[in-house]
């Protein structure tokens, strides 16, 4: 497969020898949001490793991480049920009908979990026995030692490993180097599910694209994505920006004020407007909705306006959508329809209440029926579903199309510019070395 663009390092599931072990495996199924599953697109990416594993003779035991339960400023972790993977045991066990077991484990307040402890023996007998499909372990980042910097995350890694034969990576949007997702290779024989080898695949069509290549990224903070933004921004033949990033840009450029944008991300900013002042890769969509307020979308106080009519000291309310007129105007039409491969990580306005800027953008990329389009995770795969449930259901098995599991991942493996220095990734590739010795 390396002709494919994967790394002749990488171990691959597929050259594990699986029969009778016992198969400890890391998922991204972050899709629980206040005990509900979201979208169960991420676990159902992720079944084809399973089932490879099972019809091998390898006997699963699962886990991934939900939410953020550890506070960074006080380190206290939080087990909230709201954030508990049950949701996801439930889901699996009626779409694979099969058993599996939930592990629990005692909960220290405001501690989290201490570690492993032998109760889960008697499941494990189980799971050997096949009286139980498999075994799902409570969310990571409950557990003391996934994100410690002390002893502690090498005691809980060491209780990982001691449940398990070999270990298997398929947490594309588990980027972070974590217990669970890097220290943990050094412990088992390690390798990379279907999911992690289909996403790195598909990353260098990213970072290697056919041009014209079109970026549209939006975000909540211009701060945290900073880095990736100077990466895309080289790499790009045209950038297209949303949410706050977009307005930041605005503020930057035409020296205007917009309620909910700080000083500080406009001086960041800065840097990007006098680099595009040079190149031009920014394309402007000129059309944007001003709320008076986050309340929701109020008759009588929103309204359209048109970046043309900025003068320098204007100060401006909520920017909230774009308004999807600005996806008729020439300059971003030809943009979005002469480029070869699209990457979209972006939700264009504030939802639930303004969903029009985002709906327009995803029906004029679909227009582009030569494009490459590759649509990064989470949050712009589940609006993207939400807004056009339609289109998606149209689109899924379109060769032109490719769903990343993972934004924040796609945009870090961009600026790191290879799939390989992600951290995860790093780790099974010093693994496979180590293998192969």
């Amino acid at each position: 497969m390396e002709e494919q663009g994967l790394h002749p390092d990488l171990p691959l599931i597929q050259d594990a020898s699986l029969e009778g072990k016992v198969v400890l495996i890391r998922f991204d199924h972050n899709v629980v949001k206040d005990g509900i599953i979201r979208d169960p697109f991420r676990i159902d990416r992720t079944i084809g490793t399973l089932f490879h594993i099972v019809e091998r003779g390898g006997r699963p035991i699962m886990m991934t991480h939900v939410g953020r339960p550890r506070d960074k400023k006080t380190g206290e972790i939080r087990c909230r049920r709201e954030e508990s993977v049950e949701p996801i045991v439930r889901y699996l066990e009626h779409k694979l009908h099969t058993r599996i077991h939930l592990a629990d484990f005692p909960v220290e307040k405001g501690k989290g979990i201490a570690g492993i402890d032998t109760s889960i023996n008697l499941a494990i007998k189980d799971l050997k026995a096949r009286r139980i499909g498999g075994i799902y372990l409570p969310n990571t980042r409950w557990f003391q030692g996934e994100e410690a910097k002390d002893e502690r995350r090498e005691r809980f890694t060491l209780q990982l490993a001691g449940l398990a034969d070999l270990y298997v990576n398929d947490a594309f949007g588990s980027w972070q180097p974590h217990a669970s997702t890097y220290d943990i290779t050094r412990h088992l024989p390690s390798y990379a599910g279907f999911l992690l080898q289909e996403e790195i695949i598909n990353l260098h069509r990213v970072l290697e694209p056919e041009r014209p290549f079109l970026a549209v990224v939006a975000g909540a903070k211009y701060d945290t994505k900073i880095g990736p933004l100077n990466a895309i921004y080289e790499k790009v033949d045209y950038l297209i920006l949303g949410g706050v990033i977009y307005n930041t840009f605005l503020c930057a450029k035409y020296d205007v004020r917009i309620k909910g944008v700080s000083e500080e991300d406009v001086a960041l900013a800065k840097e990007l407007v006098e680099k595009d002042k040079k190149y031009s890769k920014i394309v402007e969509l000129p059309y944007i909705v001003e709320s008076d307020t986050l309340e929701g979308r109020i008759e009588g106080r929103y309204r359209t306006i048109s970046i043309r009519d900025f003068k320098r000291g204007d100060a401006y309310n909520y920017i909230l959508d774009i308004d999807p007129q600005s996806f008729e105007e020439p300059s971003v039409k030809n943009a979005i329809e002469s480029a070869k491969t699209i990457f979209t990580n972006a939700v264009m306005g504030y939802t639930p209440h303004f969903i029009a800027g985002s709906q327009a953008l995803d029906h004029a990329i679909d227009r582009n029926s030569n494009a490459m389009k590759m649509y990064g995770g989470g949050d712009t795969l589940q609006e993207f579903k939400n807004l056009c449930p339609g289109l998606y259901l149209s689109v899924m098995d379109d060769a032109n199309y490719y769903f990343f599991t993972g934004g924040g991942t796609v945009l870090t493996a961009i600026e790191e510019g290879s799939p390989y220095g992600l951290k995860p990734v790093e780790a099974l590739l010093e693994a496979g070395k180590r293998q192969k010795n």
